[in-house]
C-alpha cells in the first residue's frame, strides 16, 4: 500500500498515486525493514525537479517496475527540502560510490538504514536489473554486502568529521588576497559567472566578491561582479516578463535556464542586488529588485505571509503534455502575431535570432546589449525604448497568462522564509519603499506565531496548516539573520532578542563542543547513520557560515565574549584549509569581518531610527548598525543616548571615537 496520501508535503503528494508501494521516513517504516529483513530503497527528490518527474513517469508509475519493488523492498520517499539532513548523509555516500550527485537520486539500503549502491537517475530497464541483482545477492552472500557496506559507512563517517586545526598557520588578509587571485582564473570575462556550463547564480559568492572588491578597491574585480549581475539580469535565467531566476542556466551565457524558480535562490538574489544596487545606483538592478519581489508577491505569498517554496520546471502544453519550460518560451509566430510591426525591433533587443534560440522552434528571450547600446546603435530614443520594452512585456505577460501555469510547491520552510524575508529588508534598505519593509514584517510575524514553538524549538516545514518536522540549523541560522537584519530596518530590539534567544538555543542542542562546530541536526532528533556538519557554501551560504557571521554581530549587540570566541574558533577551523574559496565565501566574508576595516555605528537619538536608515542606503558592508530614539538596556547602546542630540558613535574593537553630530561627515568616514 502507498502510504503516501497521509503526507502534506507537495512532491511526496505526487507518488501518492503511484503503484509502488511508499512509505514516508520515519521509525515505523525503519522498524518495518528492520523486522522484515527487507533490503530499503531511500528515493529522495523534490517537487520542482524535472529528472525526479521523468523517471516517475519511466519507473515509479509502471507495474512492472513497482512490482520488483513491492516484492522485495521497503520503498520510502524523501523530500529532500523537507529533510534535507536525509538527503546530505546519502548525497554523501552516493558521491562516494559515483564522483557525483544530482536528484533525483537513489539508494539502496542494508535494513539498518547503511547504502550498499546508489546514483541519480535511472532508467526502468537499469533500475529494475540493479534491484534484482542486489536482491538476490543479498539473500545469497548477505556477508559480502555487509562487508562493503561498513566499508562505505566508514568513508561516510570519514568525510563527515570535522578536522579541528589547533596549530593551524595563520590566516591573514595576503593569504585572502592570493586566494582571490587563484579564483580569478576561473572567471568567464565574456558573460559573468564561472567558465563552465551548466551555471549557477550563487549569490554568496557575489556578495563576498562585491564586498572584497569594495573594500580593497579592486576595480577589475568591482567590474567583474557587476558583467555577471548585468548577464543574469540579461539572460533567460531572469524572467523579464514577469519576474524571478530559475535556477541555474543549462549554458555558458545565461540563457536558457533549468526553468523551476526556487524560493532559496529569489531571496538572496534581492539581497544581492540590492547591494550591488547601493554600490552602483545602476536602474537595470533596481528593476530586478522590483520584479522579482512583485513576483514573490503574487505567486509564492499565502494569505498569511508566508512564502512558498517553488514553482515547477514542467508546465503543461496546448496538448496536455507535461514539458520543461513549456510555460515561458515562445515561437517566432507566437511573437510577431502578439508584437505586430514592434516585432523587428523587439527581435533585435530580445535575440530573436541564432543567438536566442532554443529548440524545437522556441525561443527564450535574452539580451546582450543595453537599451542605451541599442538606442545608439539603431539612432533611436532610449527612453522610447524603455517605454517600449515595458509594454511589451505587459503584452506578453497577459498572453502568457493564458496558458496553464507551472505546479506550485506550496510548502513554507522556515530557512528558505527567512531569506526571502531578509531580501525584502534588503530591498527595503536600498530602495526605501515601505510595502517591502511592510511585507517581511509580516512573514516575521508569520514565523514566529506558526514556526516557532512554546517549547523554545522552531519548525522546519508549514503547509496546509499544519507545522511539521523539527526545525535544523539552517533554520535557526537563517531566521537570526534576518531578524538582525529586521533589526538594523526597523531599531525594533525584540528582533536582537528573538536572535540571541535562538542563538542560545543552538548552543544547547546543537553546538559540539567536540568539534567547536553546530551541528545540522538538533540532539532532540533522532540519530541518522553519521552526524552532519554544514561547513561547504553552495547555492545556500554553509548554516555554520551564518552562523559564524551571526555570532560575530550578537557578540557586539550584546557584549557576549563567548559568541565572539566561538566564532572565531570556528573560522580558526576552517580558514587554514581553504584550497578553492568559493566553496568558503561566506567564511571569507565572516574573516573580513573580524578584520581592521570593519566599525560598529550607534546611532543615537530622536531622529535615530530616519538617519540610521539614510545612512543604509549607502553600501556599507563593513558596518555593524545599532541606533536607538530613547535610552535603551542593550549594552552596545546602554548611556549613549541624550536628550535633544543626534549622536553618531563609530567604534572598533570595545573602542569607540567621541560622538559626532554630523551625518553627512560620519557617512564619509565610513566610507572607502
Amino acid at each position: 500500500m502507498n502510504d503516501l496520501h497521509n503526507e502534506t508535503s507537495p512532491y511526496l503528494l505526487q507518488h501518492a498515486n503511484n503503484p509502488v508501494h511508499w512509505k514516508a521516513w520515519n521509525q515505523k517504516s525503519l522498524d518495518f525493514a528492520k523486522e522484515n529483513d527487507k533490503l530499503i530503497i531511500v528515493s529522495v527528490g523534490y517537487s520542482a525537479c524535472h529528472w525526479c518527474h521523468v523517471m516517475e513517469h519511466e519507473t515509479f508509475e509502471d507495474s512492472e517496475a513497482a512490482a520488483v519493488m513491492n516484492q522485495n523492498f521497503v520503498s520510502i520517499k524523501v523530500d529532500r527540502e523537507e529533510r534535507p539532513d536525509i538527503d546530505a548523509v546519502y548525497m554523501k555516500a552516493v558521491q562516494i560510490m559515483t564522483g557525483r550527485g544530482g536528484w533525483p537520486m537513489n539508494v539502496v539500503c542494508l535494513p539498518d538504514g547503511r547504502p550498499v549502491w546508489g546514483g541519480t537517475y535511472f532508467r526502468k530497464g537499469e533500475w529494475m536489473d540493479t534491484l534484482q541483482q542486489l536482491q538476490q545477492l543479498y539473500r545469497s552472500n548477505p556477508e559480502k554486502m555487509i562487508d562493503y557496506a561498513e566499508k562505505l559507512h566508514h568513508g561516510i563517517n570519514s568525510i563527515s568529521l570535522v578536522h579541528k586545526q589547533e596549530d593551524a598557520e595563520q590566516f591573514d588578509s595576503s593569504t585572502l588576497a592570493n586566494l582571490v587571485e587563484k579564483w580569478k582564473k576561473s572567471f568567464d570575462w565574456e558573460f559573468g559567472g564561472y567558465s563552465r556550463a551548466p551555471k549557477f547564480m550563487m549569490p554568496s559568492n557575489y556578495s563576498f566578491l562585491l564586498r572584497y572588491a569594495y573594500q580593497k578597491k579592486d576595480n577589475q574585480l568591482l567590474e567583474f561582479v557587476n558583467l555577471t549581475l548585468t548577464k543574469m539580469a540579461y539572460g533567460g535565467l531572469f524572467d523579464t516578463i514577469d519576474g524571478g531566476f530559475s535556477r541555474y542556466s543549462v549554458d555558458m551565457k545565461w540563457h536558457v535556464p533549468h526553468f523551476e524558480k526556487m524560493l532559496y535562490d529569489n531571496g538572496q538574489l534581492v539581497s544581492l542586488y540590492s547591494d550591488a544596487y547601493k554600490l552602483t545606483k545602476n536602474p537595470l538592478y533596481k528593476e530586478v529588485i522590483e520584479k522579482t519581489l512583485t513576483f514573490i508577491s503574487k505567486e509564492l505569498t499565502n494569505r498569511d505571509g508566508g512564502f512558498y517554496s517553488a514553482l515547477d520546471a514542467d508546465s503543461l502544453t496546448v496538448d496536455n503534455h507535461l514539458e520543461e519550460g513549456a510555460f515561458y518560451v515562445w515561437t517566432k509566430e507566437e511573437l510577431k502575431a502578439i508584437l505586430k510591426e514592434d516585432f523587428e525591433l523587439f527581435s533585435i533587443i530580445f535575440n530573436i535570432n541564432e543567438f536566442g534560440f532554443w529548440e524545437e522552434g522556441n525561443y527564450v528571450l535574452i539580451q546582450t546589449e543595453s537599451l542605451e547600446e541599442i538606442a545608439s546603435q539603431y539612432k533611436k530614443d532610449s527612453s522610447e525604448l524603455h517605454r517600449k520594452k515595458h509594454e511589451w512585456e505587459n503584452l506578453l505577460y497577459t498572453e502568457r497568462e493564458k496558458r496553464k501555469k507551472p505546479r506550485l510547491d506550496d510548502k513554507c520552510l522556515t530557512s528558505w522564509n527567512a531569506l526571502m524575508l531578509k531580501g525584502f529588508v534588503d530591498a527595503y534598505k536600498a530602495l526605501g519603499n515601505k510595502d517591502y519593509l511592510n511585507k517581511a514584517l509580516q512573514n516575521a510575524s508569520f514565523i514566529t506565531e506558526n514556526l516557532w514553538a512554546p517549547e523554545g524549538n522552531l519548525l522546519h516545514s508549514h503547509n496546509d496548516g499544519k507545522n511539521t518536522i523539527n526545525a535544523y540549523l539552517e533554520d535557526y541560522c537563517f531566521v537570526i539573520d534576518a531578524f538582525i537584519s529586521l533589526y538594523e530596518a526597523t531599531l525594533d530590539e525584540k528582533w536582537l532578542h528573538h536572535s540571541k534567544q535562538l542563538a542560545d538555543y543552538c548552543f544547547d542542542h546543537f553546538y559540539d563542543t567536540t568539534t567547536d562546530f553546530f551541528s545540522f541536526t538538533s540532539d532532540i532528533d533522532a540519530e541518522l547513520i553519521t552526524k552532519h556538519y554544514e561547513l561547504e557554501d553552495n547555492v545556500i551560504p554553509a548554516s555554520n557560515s551564518v552562523m559564524a557571521n551571526n555570532l560575530y554581530k550578537l557578540a557586539i549587540y550584546f557584549d557576549n565574549p563567548y559568541y565572539e570566541s566561538t566564532a572565531q574558533k570556528m573560522l580558526g577551523h576552517i580558514l587554514p584549509n581553504i584550497d578553492y574559496p568559493s566553496a568558503f565565501s561566506n567564511w571569507l566574508h565572516a574573516f573580513l569581518n573580524f578584520s581592521d576595516e570593519n566599525r560598529e555605528l550607534a546611532v543615537c537619538g530622536e531622529q535615530a531610527l530616519a538617519n540610521i536608515l539614510i545612512l543604509q542606503k549607502d553600501y556599507l558592508p563593513n558596518i555593524v548598525f545599532s541606533g536607538n530614539d530613547k535610552p535603551s538596556e542593550l549594552p552596545f547602546l546602554k548611556s549613549r543616548f541624550e536628550e535633544g542630540k543626534n549622536l553618531y558613535y563609530v567604534c572598533q574593537n570595545k573602542t569607540c571615537d567621541l560622538p559626532s553630530e554630523n551625518l553627512e561627515l560620519t557617512l564619509q568616514s565610513l566610507k572607502f
